[in-house]
């Protein structure tokens, strides 16, 4: 079986420094707010070009703090709107809902599945206080049309960078300007370290990134019951912190992400060369190589099911991500009767081939092999 991410594959390259770490967080005794996650903090912040870096609990609690943060700071209140594509994960939904504030959808650009920055503008309203851009499958979702737009109204511009660490982009009003990565585009990104992540741990864990001192300093006593000070309050806080074992291990697998990120673009060019088959829709690539990192790849089909059942049945495993949009979940039934025709017909047709960076020859020759005789 061609798994779709083998997990214990990736880990097992780095066990011995994985288990030193976890043997001297062990022997330190001290295992929550230490010095493995001030390190961890220190080298994602020069990783990403950001002045601060807050690790907590996962991806949707980044998101969550980020959006707590700017209410208790009186950037936005309840019942403002973020305008959020309608083609994501419904965490991105849930960390809007969370804080009472309202998603505005937005449809996707269909050649690249993210955020269709040209509808913008036509869905901000007097209630608009942020754009949140998903740089979903590992795509950086960024264009001077967008810094412009909020610029222009006074919006705040919200990265979920879940899925592209190490991506950069190459936009900017400045050609000469280098590139910057996802995560230091906005005034504040939300990055989760998911174990099937790029970037990932072992165990649930995320950090808000951001330039913004006031914002940082806020999300973290956020983070932390509410309190800069122990037993001193300033917030109705959360209890969302990375612990000192997965921010000891994550720093074990930074040095590696470049790495990793250019075997999955490698192999991604390989399929789009590759794969040759008039029912099959392959991702559109991006100009700049190095603006998708291919958390996941992702291609389309009309009769999508039934290609997943023959990879399978084939030994090949493929997923979905993801089989219903946020509109169409019960969680949201007071919306499920709003039509995003694009992002409906993306959710019914997209299907994730296997991707990682512990894929060998052989495995992707026999998806490709399998997709051009289907």
């Amino acid at each position: 079986m061609v798994k779709f991410l083998d997990l214990q594959k990736i880990n097992t390259r780095y066990a011995e420094e994985l288990k030193q770490a976890a043997a001297d967080v062990i022997d330190s005794g001290w295992f929550l707010q230490g010095e493995r996650v001030k390190t961890f903090e220190w080298q994602l912040e020069n990783y990403l070009g950001t002045a601060y870096a807050v690790t907590c609990a996962n991806g949707l609690d980044a998101l969550r703090l980020i959006l707590k943060s700017y209410i208790e700071l009186g950037v936005m209140k309840e019942g403002d709107e973020v305008i959020v594509p309608a083609n994501t994960f419904i965490a991105t939904i849930l960390a809007i809902t969370d804080n009472r504030l309202k998603p505005v959808w937005v449809e996707p650009d269909i050649q690249t599945y993210n955020l269709d920055i040209s509808l913008v503008e036509q869905a901000i309203t007097s209630r608009t206080k942020a754009i949140m851009v998903v740089h979903l499958y590992g795509r950086v979702c960024w264009s001077d049309e967008l810094e412009n737009v909020a610029t222009k109204y006074h919006l705040k511009i919200i990265e979920d960078n879940a899925q592209a660490i190490g991506a950069y982009c190459h936009c900017g009003h400045d050609p000469q300007s280098s590139a910057k990565r996802s995560g230091s585009l906005g005034d504040v990104a939300g990055n989760s370290f998911y174990p099937g992540k790029n970037l990932g741990a072992l165990g649930d864990a995320g950090a808000v990134t951001t330039s913004d001192k006031e914002l940082a300093t806020t999300v973290r006593a956020l983070g932390n019951y509410g309190s800069k000070e122990k037993y001193i309050n300033e917030y109705k806080g959360l209890n969302s912190r990375m612990d000192e074992i997965q921010a000891a291990f994550l720093s074990v697998k930074l040095k590696h992400l470049d790495k990793e990120n250019e075997i999955r673009r490698q192999i991604a060019n390989f399929y789009v060369e590759k794969i040759k088959n008039e029912k099959i829709i392959l991702p559109l690539l991006p100009e700049h190589k190095d603006s998708h990192v291919y958390h996941l790849f992702v291609i389309r089909t009309e009769k999508r099911d039934e290609l997943r059942s023959y990879l399978e049945n084939n030994g090949v495993q493929a997923l979905i991500h993801y089989p219903v949009p946020p509109h169409k979940q019960k969680a949201y039934k007071e919306w499920n009767e709003k039509s995003f025709p694009v992002t409906e017909k993306i959710h019914r047709e997209v299907l994730s081939l296997p991707m990682s960076p512990v894929m060998t020859e052989k495995e992707i020759e026999k998806v490709i092999d399998l997709l051009n005789k289907y």
